[in-house]
C-alpha cells in the first residue's frame, strides 16, 4: 500500500504485483493461518519467501488460491477432493474452472439395470460403544442423504423404464 497526497491509503496494486498474505488474506475473506494450512496441503501453492520468512505471492498464485477457496466454500469439496481435482487436472484447469467441475455430467452412460438385492429387515448392529454423539449424530446425517438420493434414483429409475421403482 501506498500514503496518497491527502495522507490516504491506497489499496490498489497492479494486477502483476506480488501480494502479501494479509492482502490475500482480506482479498479471499479467509484468515491467514488458512492460507498457512494450504500452502503445506497443496504444493501447486509456492508463494516467494523473503527474510524473516515474509510470504509474497505471485498473480498466478493467488487466481490458484482463489479457485481452491471456491472449490472449498462454494462448491463443498473436501481438500482431499480438491487435492484429486489438482493431480487430475492441474492448477491451470483448475484456475480456468474446467468443464470437469461441473455440478452434473452432461450425459447419463448407458448401464443395464441392476436390481437391488433384497436386504434382511434387521441389519446386525455395530457396538455404538467407540462412537461419539457427534460422529452417531453424522452417521444418521450421511444416512437421511444417502437414503434421499437412493428415492431420487428410483424416481429417475422409475421415470425413465416407464414401471414404477415398487415393481
Amino acid at each position: 500500500m501506498t500514503t496518497g497526497p491527502e495522507g490516504e491509503r491506497r489499496t490498489h496494486k497492479s494486477e502483476a504485483a506480488f501480494r502479501t498474505i494479509s492482502e490475500v488474506a482480506e482479498e479471499l475473506d479467509v484468515p491467514q493461518h488458512v492460507l498457512r494450512f494450504w500452502e503445506t496441503r497443496f504444493p501447486a501453492i509456492q508463494p516467494l519467501k523473503r527474510g524473516g520468512g515474509r510470504r509474497y505471492y505471485r498473480p498466478e498464485d493467488v487466481a490458484l488460491l482463489r479457485a481452491i477457496r471456491a472449490r472449498l466454500y462454494d462448491d463443498g469439496f473436501t481438500i482431499k477432493g480438491v487435492r484429486k481435482l489438482l493431480a487430475d487436472m492441474g492448477s491451470e484447469a483448475l484456475v480456468r474452472g474446467a468443464p470437469a467441475l461441473a455440478a452434473e455430467p452432461e450425459a447419463p452412460r448407458a448401464e443395464p439395470a441392476v436390481r437391488e438385492p433384497d436386504l434382511p429387515m434387521a441389519l446386525p448392529v455395530a457396538p455404538r460403544a467407540g462412537l461419539s454423539p457427534h460422529q452417531r449424530a453424522e452417521i444418521k446425517a450421511a444416512i437421511g442423504s444417502l437414503l434421499r438420493l437412493k428415492a431420487q434414483v428410483d424416481q429417475v429409475l422409475g421415470d425413465s423404464s416407464g414401471v414404477s421403482a415398487q415393481e
